[in-house]
């Protein structure tokens, strides 16, 4: 979600694709960041081809041991929009427990659109919190690290949630209707284990936590011709909102639809948010507008291809419950000036005493894709792991970002990544890879 907005799945090595008609139990066993013996991270874990494009993993819902075992026994759900998908013949995957397209007609495609024109995601998957009552304020302060003060209705705001060590919940955006009403949006696989812990949090309180999830979808909209496309359907109303802010009871299409000016692209453009029922409808009558604007229906794999470009965070790859929003980079969104949060002794201390990790980017200077989970070195000293790396389309360049020691050296200091036993040459570099021009 300019805010992390993604989740945290593991992907195949050998590029398998999931049917519709199979199951988590048809699939390969994984012990927790290994299937097939091979550290894997998400469809960004992709090798190009002598084609020029990209491999497709499979995918699977990053879980513990114990909920795998469950998940097995479930058939993955299917979003408002999965005959759309089908019908479109896109590559169908179990992403998070829900059959999503991981791309129509190519990943590398796809994200051009994006950067150069538009695409058109089913986030459906996405979960909705809503907290209310006359101490939503209050809680949410507690349960946040990012501060509401200052939000005005019709705002957007992102923040970390935290266990008391410092660790990550999610990566959550904050939808403010007034000071007794809020909307959480957050990670599809961590929804359930979000809405568990908002309610112990929230226990004491004088709020509602109600799971708006199953009623809802949710439309990505993103690229340079977003602005365009959705105002020949809704009107001047969603091109006057500012970044990380948001308008209810825009007609769209004659639906009822709330619609933000948010993303997890790096490029500008809107989340739709709509009744369940009136996904399809929303969805066709984008996609008619849209095509003299060179819109593209976009899949899974580009949208993290895109999301890795910006230098978003991917929950259970950059965030985790054992990597805190500041060893993430994520310190702005951490508020010690507005009281006592969850997590925040842990955070104050890992400020004052010094991380001793953190994540970096950096440019494989030799052949070779680094994938989530590689061992990373300096000087043959392991210094910690990937956590996100692809070939990234618009740069041209093998890249990737790596949780590691705080004191690895500035810009430009050289690291290897071990690679199928053997040290690749890499070396540090600035993050975000890719800023949108003005």
């Amino acid at each position: 979600m300019a805010a992390p907005k993604g989740q945290a799945d593991l992907a195949n090595s050998q590029a398998k694709e999931l049917r519709p008609d199979q199951t988590l139990e048809s699939t390969p066993p994984m012990e927790d960041g290994v299937t097939d013996g091979e550290p894997t991270g998400l469809i960004s874990q992709v090798d190009k081809t002598e084609t020029g494009e990209m491999d497709i993993p499979c995918l699977f819902l990053l879980l513990s041991r114990t909920t795998r075992r469950c998940a097995k026994l479930m058939e993955p759900s299917k979003t408002p929009l999965y005959e759309k998908h089908v019908e479109a013949n896109a590559r169908i995957v179990d992403f998070a427990g829900w059959w999503l397209p991981v791309q129509y007609v190519g990943i590398l495609e796809e994200h051009r659109a994006v950067r150069e024109h538009a695409g058109m995601f089913d986030v459906s998957h996405m979960g909705e919190i809503r907290v209310r009552g006359p101490e939503s304020y209050a809680c949410l302060q507690k349960l946040l690290t990012n501060t509401l003060s200052g939000m005005k209705d019709g705002d957007v705001r992102y923040s970390p949630i935290c266990y008391p060590n410092g660790g990550t919940v999610d990566d959550v955006l904050v939808y403010r209707f007034s000071t007794e009403e809020y909307w959480l949006v957050v990670n599809a696989s961590n929804k359930d284990k979000d809405l568990t812990w908002i309610r112990e949090n929230a226990a004491e309180c004088s709020v509602t936590v109600e799971d708006d999830s199953a009623a809802t979808a949710e439309i990505a909209l993103q690229g340079p011709a977003a602005v365009g496309i959705i105002s020949e359907l809704a009107g001047p109303a969603p091109a006057k909102l500012g970044y990380y802010e948001f308008a209810e009871q825009i007609l769209l299409a004659g639906t009822t639809t709330l619609i933000s000016r948010t993303g997890y692209t790096g490029e500008d453009g809107f989340e739709i948010y709509c009744p369940a029922e009136a996904a399809t409808i929303v969805w066709d009558a984008l996609l008619a507008a849209g095509t003299a604007y060179g819109l593209q229906p976009a899949g899974l794999g580009c949208r993290d291809t895109l999301r890795f470009e910006a230098g978003m965070p991917l929950y259970g790859h950059e965030l985790s419950a054992d990597i805190s929003p500041l060893e993430a980079g994520l310190a702005r969104f951490v508020s010690f000036e507005k009281g006592e949060f969850n997590g925040r002794a842990s955070l104050w201390a890992q400020r004052e005493q010094g991380l001793k990790r953190k994540i970096v980017g950096f440019e494989m200077l030799e052949r070779g894709v680094a994938r989530a989970g590689y061992p990373v070195s300096k000087d043959g000293k392991k210094t910690g792991y990937v956590t996100s790396g692809t070939f990234a389309p618009t740069i041209g360049k093998n890249l990737g970002m790596a949780l590691v020691e705080a004191d690895i050296g500035p810009l430009g200091t050289e690291i290897a990544v071990e690679i199928r036993e053997k040290a690749v040459r890499a070396q540090t570099v600035s993050r975000p890879f890719y800023r949108r021009g003005k």
